[in-house]
């Protein structure tokens, strides 16, 4: 597969960057080369890009709608946890995702990504007001709205028990909220907390961007 360096400037996305480019630089976390993804991955995550950037408003951007589209299939089901994401994802903070955003956030999903990026990432994902901490109503928003995706119903005495087990494991000193140390001890001792944080299909690219997050089946056993 070629570069993009042939394709018309009406066919770039916005944001576009070389693939050779971004291949060497997402994630640019990444200590060791070969890890990084490859061209070809970046190629086809164009491809991917283009699609999802003009699903509903065709400017080549990705607006929050067409981000919750992608993720829900439904433009009007709103969702804490893809609200996180697309802000995440959103580097510029200026309300959408061009193409060198999409590709260096969705590098952290990537299965030769380092496990500390990935925890690192869930941390901020639940940390909804950014204060550095994780507050035990942060952790109840968040298990609701994965709740409520899931189609899951509990009674509201379930969900308070497990949030106050959740919280009070993962507060190791008991100050009322969990920092990133805590947090990081936290999921090394339950790492299907951050199982969707490792997309096992990002090498073959074919697969839907939504599969990725919302379904993946990564075992606990690989993390």
């Amino acid at each position: 597969m070629g570069c993009f360096c042939s394709t018309s400037q009406k066919n770039k996305a916005s944001g576009y960057e070389e693939p050779t480019v971004l291949a060497t630089e997402t994630p640019c976390e990444y200590h060791d080369p070969s890890l990084n993804v490859t061209v070809n991955e970046v190629e086809a995550l164009h491809e991917l890009y283009k699609k999802l950037s003009n699903s509903i408003v065709e400017d080549g951007l990705i607006h929050r709608e067409e981000f919750q589209l992608a993720l829900f299939r439904n433009k009007n089901k709103r969702n804490l946890f893809a609200d996180r994401i697309f802000d995440l994802f959103d580097l510029k903070r200026n309300g959408v995702i061009d193409f060198g955003e999409f590709v260096r956030s969705l590098g952290v999903f990537h299965p030769n990504a380092p496990l500390e990026d990935k925890i690192t990432f869930a941390f901020r994902l639940y940390d909804l007001r950014q204060t550095g901490f994780i507050e035990r109503e942060e952790l109840k928003e968040m298990v609701l709205a994965l709740l409520h995706e899931s189609d899951l119903e509990l009674s509201d005495d379930m969900i308070e028990s497990i949030v106050d087990k959740t919280f009070s494991d993962a507060d190791i000193n008991g100050d009322g909220k969990i920092d990133q140390d805590e947090w990081k001890a936290f999921v090394s001792k339950h790492p299907s907390l951050i199982k969707n944080m490792t997309l096992p299909y990002l090498k073959d690219i074919t697969l839907a961007f939504p599969s990725f997050i919302v379904n993946t089946e990564t075992e606990d056993s690989e993390m």
